[in-house]
Order: structure tokens, then sequence, then C-alpha cells
């Protein structure tokens, strides 16, 4: 059958339409991207403003229409932090059902976290061990920990790089205060909020997914030579001084960073440096699959069963 995967998530709205079946591995055909960022449209009152509804509207009638053009048998459409988190998310979840003639859920960071480690677990299967997972995205950092195909704990954080961009990241290049009040504010959160079963997750394979830690691994076996699927700390604790020191024209001259990312890039570095020195990672090793493979695995299984 073929799946379109649509993610209407803080950074992009992504469409990804699949052909898959029970038993066999997804394969990618086609999709539809539209940078958003939704983010930007937060109010000081929490809620997306009318301009970035407008812009809603327009990525998803845009995405549907492709679904469409592509003989996509069903649509498989959620929301993650940026309308998880917006006071009137409930009401734009509503008009869009309604006018796009979709089911779009919102995902709370505990199933995100949880579809996620699916894939992960499915990617690398059972000699990988005990797996810990890693995923920041532009609203939530979301952390899993299990031997099994569902995770024994999993946490999700506002730590997205573009969420953090956003607050506490201004000017070109980013003044040198607000790096540090920004490395300190994760130190903190993380410290905080990290429950003691992921403190001491005795994992044996640490992983990493999604565009964010791609792209510091890019960077990374650019400025290091070394193979970018994987990340190391120390690697990335050299990577974010010199990040932080560059403006937004030298960021975007580096491999594999997009337009839409030069600007949050460095929030993503200082977020996963803090994670992994936290969890006393090493070493990420960088997985391809994530949220939208690991929404299809689950209606895969959901059919079959």
């Amino acid at each position: 059958m073929r799946l379109g995967v649509l993610d209407v998530g803080s950074n992009t709205i992504h469409l990804q339409v699949m052909d898959a079946h029970s038993g066999d591995r997804p394969t990618p055909t086609t999709n539809f991207k539209v940078e958003l960022r939704l983010t930007q449209y937060l109010n000081k009152s929490g809620t997306i403003s009318v301009e970035g509804i407008k812009l809603l509207h327009e990525a998803i009638a845009g995405a549907v229409k492709h679904a469409r053009e592509n003989d996509t048998d069903e649509i498989l459409a959620f929301a993650t932090s940026a309308i998880r988190e917006a006071k009137n998310g409930a009401q734009i979840i509503e008009e869009i059902n309604e006018r796009h003639e979709i089911d779009l859920q919102i995902l709370t960071g505990d199933e995100e976290a949880r579809m996620t480690f699916l894939a992960v677990r499915r990617w690398f299967g059972w000699s990988a061990g005990k797996l810990l997972m890693l995923d920041i995205g532009g609203g939530s950092l979301e952390i899993a920990s299990g031997i099994d195909e569902n995770p024994e704990a999993t946490l999700s954080l506002p730590l997205g790089a573009a969420r953090l961009t956003r607050d506490f990241l201004s000017g070109d290049p980013y003044l040198t205060k607000d790096v540090k009040f920004l490395e300190e504010f994760v130190v903190h959160h993380l410290d905080e909020n990290l429950p003691a079963i992921l403190r001491a997750h005795d994992a044996n394979h640490f992983v990493a997914t999604s565009k964010t830690f791609r792209t510091l691994a890019r960077i990374s076996g650019h400025w290091f030579n070394e193979n970018s699927k994987f990340l190391e700390l120390a690697n990335l604790e050299a990577m974010t001084s010199k990040l932080a020191g560059m403006n937004d024209k030298t960021r975007a001259e580096l491999p594999g960073v997009s337009a839409s990312r030069v600007q949050q890039i460095l929030a993503g570095a200082i977020v996963a440096r803090a994670t992994m020195d936290i969890l006393d990672i090493e070493k990420v090793e960088i997985c391809p699959w994530a949220l939208r493979e690991g929404i299809v695995l689950r209606r895969l299984d959901w059919i079959q069963g």
C-alpha cells in the first residue's frame, strides 16, 4: 500500500510518500516539503498567529494535493510540539481536518519518543542490545531507552533548536553572553528534569536521529575528517565553540546546513553536547530512520494485527 506521512513539525510541513507492506522495508517514493517554522508565529500569548495559520493551511493543502496526485491510499498526519503547545492548537487541528478532509492528530512528547524509538530499533535490530536514542527537533528534545521495541523510559523536554534560538539568541553573530546564558539554561534544565532511570541507562548502543543530528554529524565529518555516520562528544565540544563565533553567512556555507537551519544549528549543537555529556555518551551513531518511519511501522503493525 502507499502511505503518505504528513509531519506538521516546528520547522517544516513535510509529506513523505512511502510504499509500505507488512514485513517489508518502507520505501520512500516522493515527498513534499514547506519550510514554515511555526515557532516564529507563536504570539506572546502562546497562540499561533493568523498569518501562521494561513501559511499552515496553504502548506497542508499543497501536501494533500501532492499525496492525491501520487495515488496515496492513506494519509497519516500528525503534529508535534509547535501545535501541541499552542493555546489555539486544538482549534487549528479541528479547522485543518474539516477543510482538508484529513485526520491530523497531535502526538504527545511521549508518543513522539516511542514512535521514533520503534523506527530506530527496527533499523538496528535486536543485535544492537539496549538502545539509548536522542532526537532534537525544532520544538523539543526526545530521549528514549530500552531493550525492546517499546522503550522502558522516555522523556520529552522543550529544548528544540528552533525554540531555543527564538528565545535566547539574537544578533549576527550571536552575542557571547547570550550563548553562555543558553548553555547554562540547557544544562540546568536537563539536570533538573532528567529522571534517574535515564541517568542510569546502562545502554549498549547510543543513537541519534533526525535533521539536527544529521547536520551536526556532516559538519563534524567536514571539519574533523570523521565518518559522518557518527558524532563524537569531543568533536561536538569543539564544533559548538566554532559555530558560536560564526555569522549566518559562514554557517550557511557549511555542508548540510539548509537555509532554515543556519540560525538554529548552534542551539542544536548546545543541546546535543549537554545531553551527551550529562548521559556520559562519548559517541552516537546516526540513524536514517526517525519519527515518520516509526509512524508507518506502527500503522503496518496495527493492520497486520
